[in-house]
C-alpha cells in the first residue's frame, strides 16, 4: 500500500469523506473512487454501476466495487441524475486501479444542486482528513 504522501491526488478534483472524487466539467460532474480508495481495495475485479437516468441524493449508495479483498459500496458525493456510466469498466474493471481519474471514472452526473460540489474537500483538506 502507498504512503499517504505518495498518493495521486490531483488539485483539480474535489474529494468526499468516503474517498470518492468529483470533477465539474460544465454542467456535468464526473465521479469515481480516488487513488487512496483503489489502493486500499487492491486489485478491482468487478464494478456495479447504476442505470443512466437513475437519480440519487447526496450520500446515497449508487453502486459497488469488488476487489480480490472485499466488496465496497460507493456513495454519490453530490445528488443528481446519472447521465452516463463508464461502460468500459464492464470488461476492464482494472481501469479503476490503473487510471482512477481518467479512464477509470465511474459515472457522470447532472447535479440537482450545483452548490453541493463546493461542500466537498479540496486536496489539502482531504489529506488532512487522511492523516487524522
Amino acid at each position: 500500500m502507498k504512503e499517504i504522501d505518495d498518493l495521486n491526488l490531483p488539485d483539480n478534483v474535489k474529494y468526499s469523506k468516503d474517498h470518492e472524487w468529483a470533477k465539474q466539467e460544465g454542467a456535468i460532474v464526473s465521479i469515481g473512487i480516488n487513488d487512496y480508495a483503489q489502493d486500499q481495495l487492491g486489485e478491482i475485479v468487478f464494478v456495479e454501476l447504476p442505470e443512466v437516468g437513475d437519480t440519487f441524493e447526496e450520500g446515497d449508495e449508487f453502486g459497488s466495487v469488488e476487489s480480490v479483498k472485499a466488496v465496497s459500496e460507493i456513495y454519490l458525493p453530490i445528488g443528481g441524475e446519472i447521465v452516463e456510466i463508464n461502460d468500459a469498466l464492464e470488461d476492464a474493471p482494472e481501469l479503476v486501479n490503473d487510471s482512477c481519474y481518467d479512464k477509470g471514472w465511474l459515472v457522470k452526473v447532472k447535479p440537482e444542486d450545483d452548490s453541493q460540489i463546493g461542500d466537498l474537500m479540496n486536496k489539502a483538506a482531504y489529506l488532512a482528513m487522511l492523516k487524522g
